[in-house]
């Protein structure tokens, strides 16, 4: 997991060997400090003249400022790392994102991946700057200030090897008490961020059924469940501050109770006021540098588990990778199935498709119709290769779908889903996402064919009209067919429509499929759909039932042989006709 996270540090090293090395200065002079005031008061204690007194006051000045300097440098080099590894580990994670496949995704909810990114990155970067500077700054504190206590104390130095036992077992028994509750809390946070992104996006559905107070009790419950969790680790957490207070306050009674006992009976031979307070100021430096070592510990508990969280996103690589010598070129739009099965997971018991055997000749035009859960959209997930099947072969041009470049093959296969998304930004750069440098006509030519000029041309802004996160501003049938262009930009040898006219009128609808076969005579086109309207002029249409092909034939064919398709069309034309009544 440490090596995973390491590797996101790339041009932020130097600042992060920097900050070490200036804190070990910086607590270097700090240690010096105490030794010349004790050298200093015995100095006065002797009757020394003002030349002395300024000497040493120079020095001490010179210290303090070099501590200064070293301990502002390092502030700025620590910044600088960390701020610089939570920027490279939120790249490095969405990068990694980016090449999933769906089956990848599916580990994962949408909320648990925000929360990596956000919450887990920053609990990552708080430790982090608190190991590379007060991690360091710490325990070499605590190292010089024990060797100078020794020198200046002698055997009463000792105290402070009594107290690490006690420190180090609290230390180890509120870890080990802890870690287990914030595994519990991240996985919570989780939940209560999915809560909040189902709840936001669904705003509508839930004001129209009047479930606001129920959506608040689930949204209370998981906060609670979160507060409840955090508010046991930090119960724990908080005994760490009193444990640490003890300690200090005990070294500092037997200090100044054995010290001024030990100066008064050996009248200043074995220690002097001078080596006591130099002692004073050690045992001070010491306990609170082992105080800041308990609340980095606290830091790392938390960021232990988010840095595990982390690793878990960075080391998944997706399940879908390129050949070693992958093909760059697509013939043609051709498809092919070969006793083709598949299944979501792997655990799965039952397929999503089972032995599918399927020709689709180059710019042939195919409907798909079946029930909902047909594993109609299964089907056509399986051409870009946004899965592998399980069992058999998909090819396209020829050619089995795993010998291709991923980004070829799918700049090739246009895929238009019934709930695509529109981006943030003019409708212009939401088109462009089909092809970056198509010109205005090109983009005019493609809204047209997708029957999106009209309604376009009717804005105020027209192509540069600004389109809201979602595409909350445009209707369900606009944002259709303004996907609909943008897969037509691409080009593409195959187009691919899974139910992707669904919520624009049978007017519209037709209007699309002439314009396309118009047009693009040469592109494949797959057509689902829920109704016969939408696939009866396809050249051939192929009915699925529960992951298989049920027939394949012209409407007319299935009219006459196929109950599931007859029983389909006549249930929608008699609801047609009563509609028209």
């Amino acid at each position: 997991m440490i090596r995973e996270i390491l590797k996101s540090v790339r041009e932020y090293k130097k600042p992060a060997i920097a900050t070490p090395i200036l804190v070990s200065l910086e607590v270097v002079m700090e240690c010096v400090i105490p030794f010349l005031i004790a050298i200093m008061v015995n100095y006065i204690k002797d009757g020394c003249g003002l030349d002395i007194i300024i000497k040493y006051g120079a020095a001490l000045v010179a210290m303090a400022f070099l501590s200064l300097l070293f301990g502002a440098l390092a502030g700025s080099t620590c910044a600088t790392a960390s701020c610089g590894l939570a920027k490279n580990l939120r790249k490095d994670m969405f990068h990694n994102i980016q090449t999933y496949s769906f089956e990848n995704i599916d580990k994962f909810l949408t909320s648990s991946l925000v929360t990596r990114l956000t919450t887990d990155i920053t609990n990552v970067q708080n430790a982090y700057m608190m190991i590379i500077r007060s991690a360091i700054r710490a325990p070499l504190m605590v190292i010089f200030a024990f060797i100078m206590a020794f020198v200046m104390g002698g055997r009463m130095a000792w105290v402070f090897v009594v107290v690490l036992p006690v420190l180090i077992f609290g230390l180890v028994l509120i870890v080990y008490k802890t870690m287990p509750l914030f595994k519990k809390v991240f996985k919570k946070y989780d939940k209560l961020n999915s809560s909040v992104q189902e709840n936001i996006k669904g705003m509508r559905v839930v004001k129209s059924f009047v479930r606001e107070d129920y959506e608040q009790r689930k949204f209370d419950l998981a906060a609670g469940e979160v507060c409840s969790d955090f508010t046991k680790a930090e119960r724990i957490l908080a005994l760490n501050n009193p444990l640490m207070q003890f300690c200090l306050y005990a070294v500092m009674i037997f200090i100044l109770s054995f010290g001024s006992y030990t100066i008064i009976t050996s009248r200043g031979l074995d220690l002097d006021v001078g080596q006591l307070s130099s002692l004073l100021s050690y045992g001070f430096m010491m306990l609170n540098s082992l105080m800041i070592l308990s609340m980095i510990f606290v830091m790392i508990v938390m960021a232990l588990e988010s840095g595990k969280r982390i690793a878990e996103v960075l080391a998944e690589k997706s399940v879908l990778e390129n050949p070693e010598n992958p093909l760059y070129e697509v013939e043609d739009g051709s498809i092919s199935f070969e006793h083709v099965s598949f299944k979501y997971a792997l655990k799965a018991e039952l397929m999503a498709l089972s032995d599918i055997n399927l020709k689709i000749r180059s710019g042939e035009t195919i409907g798909i119709i079946g029930g909902t859960g047909s594993s109609k959209s299964s089907l056509i997930q399986l051409i870009p290769r946004l899965y592998d099947a399980t069992e058999g072969v998909v090819k396209v041009g020829g050619k089995d779908v795993r010998q291709y470049d991923l980004e070829t093959l799918r700049n090739q296969v246009a895929v238009v889903l019934q709930k695509n998304i529109l981006f943030s930004g003019t409708i212009k750069e939401n088109l462009r996402w089909g092809n970056k440098d198509a010109t205005d006509e090109e983009l005019i030519q493609a809204c047209k064919l997708a029957c999106a000029h009209e309604f376009i041309s009717s804005f105020p802004e027209g192509y540069d009209t600004y389109i809201e996160q979602g595409g909350a501003n445009v209707s369900g049938g606009q944002k259709q067919r303004l996907c609909i262009a943008r897969a037509l930009l691409k080009k593409p040898k195959i187009l691919i429509m899974d139910d992707s006219t669904s919520a624009v009128d049978t007017k519209t609808d037709a209007g699309i499929r002439k314009a396309m076969a118009r047009y693009i005579p040469e592109t494949t086109k797959i057509i689902i759909a829920q109704r016969t309207a939408s696939v009866e002029d396809a050249d051939r249409i192929i009915v699925m039932e529960r992951g298989r092909i049920n027939a394949i034939g012209t409407h007319s064919q299935l009219l006459k042989s196929n109950g599931i398709y007859r029983e389909i069309y006549t249930s929608q034309n008699k609801a047609g006709e009563k509609d028209g009544e």
